[in-house]
């Protein structure tokens, strides 16, 4: 079962469709519905592709790991219970194969800063500290997103994850806690330990001149 990952169509106000339930299609879909499914797949495939992504730093990679993760709910609906949303359940999904496939590269090859787009500006901590406190005010973002890049791909699979989630994301704790099978106090713990990391792999580029 091979999925195209497509854009989602662009419709006007006037004609734009009214928007189905997720759990409808959730049921047309276990019911074998694949109008249903491809739905679903429309509706989050940027979203499950953007977290992959920034966590395996390749397009091809993350293009395969998100058509295996929708191949894979779809295969596994029929365990679906419904006691967190269909999204959840598929990020879940979803990260749990990213996790797996890093690992497994992790002995293969190291990974390339040449292809990740971590988005700087959605991290205000990090930016603030660098901007306010080393004579690199006025350094370019291109270069800051470079440096984060750099810090980001240096944190275990879990960590980076958080971090992909929360700050890229904008994911709860709530709904990163979910999506990982992990406590709240957990999600804050590895975040703050992440944050933290971050920092110290930045310290150089922090230090005053």
């Amino acid at each position: 079962m091979k999925m195209i990952m497509s854009e989602p169509a662009i419709t006007s106000e006037a004609d734009e469709p009214v928007e189905v339930l997720e759990s409808e299609l959730v049921q047309r879909s276990r019911n074998g519905d694949l109008t249903a499914y491809d739905e679903l797949v429309k509706r989050y495939q940027q979203r499950i592709y953007a977290t992959i992504y920034h966590m395996t730093s390749n397009h091809e990679d993350a293009n395969d790991l998100a058509q295996d993760s929708f191949i894979k709910a779809f295969s596994a609906l029929k365990s679906f219970k419904g006691g967190s949303t269909f999204y959840t359940w598929l990020y879940r999904i979803a990260v749990n194969k990213t996790i797996n496939f890093l690992k497994q590269r992790k002995n293969k090859h190291h990974m390339s800063l040449n292809d990740l787009d971590f988005n700087a500006e959605n991290d205000p901590d990090l930016v603030a500290l660098i901007s306010n406190k080393t004579p690199h005010r006025d350094a370019t973002l291109t270069e800051l997103q470079k440096k984060l890049n750099e810090a980001l791909l240096k944190l275990s699979e879990p960590h980076r994850m958080v971090v992909v989630l929360h700050d890229v994301q904008g994911q709860s704790h709530d709904e990163i806690a979910e999506i990982m099978g992990c406590n709240i106090g957990t999600v804050r713990s590895r975040l703050f330990y992440a944050r933290q990391q971050m920092q110290s792999y930045l310290a150089e580029y922090m230090k005053p001149a």
